[in-house]
């Protein structure tokens, strides 16, 4: 193979990074945006976003999980690692134009769409450009280097573009271009580095028919998923004014960030653990799930309870008075994070790498169909806060799921799990943050740092006297290596 693979901690430090300007941007855009598109604006443009995404879902099918799979297992071998990455390259291919075709049949016959052609097209190229991505492949070989410098140039760029052009709320269609240039404007990159990776020239006879069983199941994993990730706010767009998808998506934004911090060491260890799997690695599998679900819930606990009890501070920082009204929705979807987290560990990270994606499929399809029966009845009473209520209790239910059909693999994980130790931190820092929050403190951005300072503080000085493992490595300059190592 022609690449280097870099270690964890490299890897870690680099999707951490990555993370880090996922959280950062949306800070740097969201407060602007939200104030000149305001909330019928920022509604619409995210209805078709989530009208996008579940047609780039459909042509994705379940490639990106499986191509990191199949990839990672045959990456120390060139010939084979290009005759995988040819055979699911060309799969992607006829599922994006087979979809894009019936994305523009429905702009022009779907009423709701063709009231809005242009903004339903700019949201469509998240579709076309799908097909030259192949962020699994760069994943798979552990590229992270090179996927958080490419992803933070296209943000900045996307930033400055917003800044130059995006000035009132008819302007909701070039900040729709920009997010669109953000999220897949390396594509296309993408696509004329993969010769470092792999050779185009034809390999033997192409073997499809190996990859369509997992594709498939991966597909309609993603696709379950996807409905009651996407459902709300497309129920919402049709049950309710665009007001109120506005409302919903400060919150989903809030939680989607919160999500990604917690996320950041266990999104890179699906090719890691792919890898531990194809070489029979048990002892280094168990491990590495152990050290991923306790750093997810170290992070999880607390920005959990925090973000909860300064809701309210939080969206008029964010988005100003306007979105007050989604602080309810964003403590009730706040509560979905530690599910998120989890389950993120173990369906896509652990029972995927073991080939059990079937399971992880029967999970999901209990969590969308809880959260089409929740929608129907909660959105039309309590619109935002019922579609995140419904969300909410969706996610706690794939994870019982995933915990009962996965027990064999993560029960005994789960025994050296310091949940105890994290909640009752927690609670601990909670208790004083909240008497400090009666200070008559006038400005939200001031409240948010001396509330932030107590809470974090008091949460690491507990465990820092309790010993905690995570802790001290993260205190320690060499931490993600001995992290990994220990």
């Amino acid at each position: 193979m022609n690449s280097k693979i870099h270690s964890v901690k490299y890897n870690f430090v680099m999707n951490f990074i990555l993370t880090a300007s996922s959280f950062i941007f949306p800070l740097i855009t969201f407060p602007y945006v939200s104030r000149i598109l305001r909330s019928t604006g920022n509604g619409q443009v995210n209805f078709a976003g989530s009208v996008a995404n579940y047609f780039l879902m459909v042509a994705s099918l379940g490639i990106p999980t499986y191509g990191i799979r199949a990839c990672a297992k045959v990456r120390d071998d060139r010939e084979k690692l290009s005759k995988t990455a040819q055979e699911i390259l060309i799969i992607n291919f006829i599922a994006t134009a087979l979809v894009t075709i019936t994305y523009v049949i429905c702009i022009f016959t779907v009423t709701r769409f063709s009231n809005d052609k242009t903004l339903f097209f700019i949201e469509g190229l998240n579709i076309v450009l799908n097909m030259f991505g192949a962020n699994w492949l760069y994943q798979a070989l552990e590229q992270y280097d090179y996927i958080t410098v490419r992803s933070i140039f296209f943000k900045i760029v996307s930033i400055i573009l917003m800044f130059l052009l995006v000035h009132q709320q008819s302007d909701y269609r070039i900040y729709a271009a920009t997010t669109v240039l953000a999220s897949v404007g390396s594509n296309v990159m993408n696509f004329a580095r993969l010769h470092k990776y792999i050779s185009f020239r034809k390999i033997g006879n192409y073997n499809f028919k190996q990859h369509m069983k997992p594709i498939f199941i991966l597909f309609a994993q993603s696709a379950t998923v996807s409905i009651y990730t996407n459902l709300d706010t497309v129920m919402l767009g049709f049950m309710k004014p665009y007001k109120d998808v506005g409302l919903y998506t400060a919150a989903v934004k809030v939680k989607g960030m919160l999500l990604s911090v917690v996320s950041s060491l266990g999104s890179v260890m699906l090719p890691r653990m792919s890898y531990v799997v194809s070489q029979h690695n048990k002892n280094e599998f168990r491990r590495l799930l152990v050290l991923t679900l306790n750093a997810e819930l170290f992070m999880a606990f607390p920005l959990v309870a925090y973000f909860i009890i300064e809701a309210k501070d939080c969206i008029l920082l964010l988005a100003g008075n306007e979105y007050v009204d989604a602080t309810l929705a964003m403590q009730i979807i706040n509560l979905a994070i530690i599910p998120n987290a989890l389950t993120g560990v173990i369906g896509t990270q652990t029972l995927t790498s073991l080939n059990r994606e079937n399971q992880v499929l029967y999970s999901v399809i209990v969590g969308a169909i809880s959260d089409f029966v929740l929608n129907c009845f909660m959105i039309p009473k309590w619109g935002a806060a019922g579609a995140a209520f419904a969300t909410m209790i969706a996610e706690y239910l794939v994870l019982i799921s995933q915990l009962i059909l996965g027990h064999d693999v993560v029960g005994e994980a789960f025994k050296h799990i310091k949940y105890v130790r994290y909640g009752i931190s927690t609670v601990i820092a909670l208790v004083a943050t909240v008497a400090v929050s009666y200070l008559p403190i006038r400005y939200p951005f001031l409240r948010l740092v001396i509330t932030a300072m107590v809470f974090f503080g008091i949460y690491a000085i507990i465990l820092y006297i309790k010993k905690d493992k995570i802790l001290y490595k993260l205190l320690d300059n060499r931490f993600t290596g001995r992290l990994i190592k220990k």
